[in-house]
């Protein structure tokens, strides 16, 4: 199943829904970043929101960048995604290792830490970029952008996000948001009948391995609420910006003192994308070259 976001509105515009599937980009991260289950979860559930968080913004080079710093043996997480279904991102202690929750789940809450901060980073594609910050509340990353929609924005949000594994790969993830917009707020009985409807879903992944699609599954929770699902689907995808050329340009911020230590001590540089764990090798020579082109500039 292609990795997708799809848009609708409901109650007469006064409710917002936005669901996507992102189990081949969360499969992609594990793989580049080597991660253990829990931390393939969290950092699936990570960058699901975030994808999620992007599908109101409107300019072509928008972005958002979710971190997340928690107490827990995990350390942290830090996803950036894009308003063209780019997504990457990566977690401090990709090997963690935990026994499962009480609920028999992945503890992804223990792992991150229940003490810390959600921190969210939106470039509009133009003027000033906003940037919020609010406590953590679980570490389960659902309720932690769910309460940043809420504290900074002011707006009720459900979010629901999931990822399913097998021992050897994803075998599904993704996750849906639901905001209800000012003009439906004050509708208390219909704010308590999403609640309740969220509230008795099992999780996101149940839904896409009993065989729905995201239609059936916006359909099945706001279908008889003038449900108006658009007909634009958006692919996800896991991509980095990352190249040889740009990890060359950073080498030469360093200075010709630096690169000529690296060819003296180590006979050439290595460097790894945090984001996608690309390794990029230089030789003697390339330094070398760059050494001459930083001396030519001075």
């Amino acid at each position: 199943m292609t990795d997708r976001l799809i848009r609708a509105t409901a109650a007469g515009g006064g409710i917002r829904a936005v669901a996507a599937i992102t189990t081949n980009l969360t499969e992609t991260a594990r793989v580049r970043h080597r991660l253990s289950a829990v931390s393939t979860d969290a950092l699936g559930r990570a960058m699901s929101a975030a994808l999620l968080l992007t599908s109101g913004m409107k300019t072509k080079f928008a972005r958002v960048n979710l971190r997340i710093k928690g107490n827990g043996p995990m350390g942290g997480l830090m996803v950036d995604a894009g308003v063209d279904g780019t997504v990457r991102g990566y977690v401090n202690n990709p090997h963690v290792e935990l026994t499962l929750n009480a609920a028999g789940k992945l503890d992804v809450g223990g792992a991150i830490g229940n003490e810390g901060f959600v921190y969210v980073f939106r470039d509009l594609g133009y003027g000033r970029p906003y940037s919020s910050t609010v406590e953590l509340v679980s570490g389960e990353v659902g309720d932690d952008v769910a309460n940043y929609l809420f504290s900074s924005e002011q707006t009720p949000s459900a979010l629901v996000l999931g990822v399913s594994m097998n021992a050897h790969s994803v075998q599904s993830a993704g996750g849906i948001l639901i905001q209800v917009l000012p003009k439906a707020a004050r509708d208390e009985s219909l704010v308590t009948l999403l609640e309740s409807r969220v509230s008795s879903l099992q999780g996101f992944t149940p839904l896409l391995q009993s065989g729905k699609d995201l239609p059936e599954i916006l359909e099945e929770l706001l279908g008889d609420l003038d449900l108006k699902i658009f007909p634009d689907q958006k692919e996800l995808k896991f991509a980095c910006p990352c190249s040889e050329q740009r990890m060359l340009s950073a080498l030469k911020l360093l200075g010709t003192d630096e690169l000529k230590d690296m060819i003296a001590t180590d006979k050439g540089a290595e460097a790894t994308c945090d984001f996608c764990g690309e390794v990029y090798h230089v030789g003697e020579d390339k330094l070398k070259q760059l050494v001459g082109e930083l001396q030519v500039q001075s």
